[in-house]
């Protein structure tokens, strides 16, 4: 893993680092630093140069390795980057603790504007969704295209099946939870991991699986883990309060870039039924839904989600020339 100071930025003061974070064949993982913030950056080379760059942004509990299934079938596309927000993945926490979705958000957009690579097509999954949606409406000239897949938008009612995530916002219920769960093992994490993500969890490889409860216990090492999610999770549910110009309905509606919004019929955390609102919100929005896909469409349908996103630049191509 490299590490990289963007000129005349300094550098953050990194917390403890547990195990070696796992990359794999053909990504390369680097470390940029800015004031009081660094983020760990996963990319890979594109097929060929001169493509026009994207950043991908994780959700909830995830990190860049999530997108690490889509990052090749689009490499002929986009030169493609997918970040560690802070407190997840192998970015330590941000110095001034916030994991607000506007935190998340404010730390993406420094990243784009110190390495000058934007305008990007920016895709995000779950909380990343939601933090994308803030960008694309308040930068816009940072963003050619938005792809969301199972963002977390304000739900009137909330499923029941994610009221245990969203619990986590609640203060003392981390601590509760983690003495109720000091016997779980790592294995027994990720399967509760993989059950609540994936439409059919049995799709999951040995291999695959190996590496995500490899990845668990490397998370469980580290100090500040679990304050991230419970702050994230608050985040995420303080944003759902937010009206105005702030909320995040109020703020998909003054996107300008063009949307590819997918939904997973099986997705336990964000509702189906959320698909035709937000279609409706993002203007000119096209929609991908998939009936067996769970939360992470773009780790359990990658082919699927890439076909999407090729057809949303095409579209972006022609409408250009």
């Amino acid at each position: 893993m490299s590490s990289t100071e963007l000129p005349g930025i300094a550098a953050a003061t990194a917390a403890p680092r547990a195990s070696a974070v796992a990359i794999a064949e053909g990504e390369d993982l680097r470390s940029v630093t800015l004031p009081g913030l660094t983020l760990s950056v996963r990319s890979r080379p594109p097929a060929r140069a001169g493509l026009p760059p994207a950043l991908l942004v994780h959700g909830l509990g995830g990190s860049s390795q999530n997108w690490s299934a889509l990052m090749p079938l689009i490499d002929d596309l986009v030169d493609g980057e997918a970040l560690d927000l802070p407190g997840f993945g192998d970015s330590p926490p941000p110095d001034d603790g916030n994991y607000s979705v506007t935190g998340h958000a404010r730390a993406v957009i420094r990243y784009l504007d110190a390495s000058d690579r934007g305008p990007v097509h920016l895709l995000g999954n779950s909380l990343g969704g939601a933090v994308s949606t803030r960008i694309a409406a308040l930068r816009p000239d940072l963003v050619r295209t938005l792809t969301l897949v199972s963002p977390a938008l304000p739900e009137l009612r909330v499923q029941r099946s994610a009221a245990p995530t969203g619990l986590l916002a609640v203060p003392g219920i981390t601590a509760l939870y983690a003495r109720l769960t000091r016997d779980w093992t790592p294995e027994m994490r990720t399967r509760g991991m993989l059950g609540l993500c994936y439409g059919d969890p049995s799709r999951v490889s040995e291999e695959g699986l190996r590496n995500a409860v490899a990845e668990m216990e490397r998370r469980l090492e580290l100090p500040y883990f679990w304050d991230a999610m419970t702050r994230s999770a608050r985040g995420i549910v303080n944003s759902y309060t937010l009206g105005g110009q702030h909320g995040l309905w109020r703020q998909a509606q003054r996107v300008l870039a063009p949307t590819l919004l997918v939904y997973g019929g099986r997705d336990q955390l964000v509702g189906y039924r959320m698909a035709r609102k937000a279609a409706t919100a993002f203007r000119g929005a096209r929609l991908l839904t998939l009936p067996d896909a769970g939360h992470v469409a773009m780790m359990e349908y990658p082919e699927a989600v890439a076909r999407a996103f090729r057809e949303l630049l095409d579209d972006y191509d022609s409408s250009r020339s």
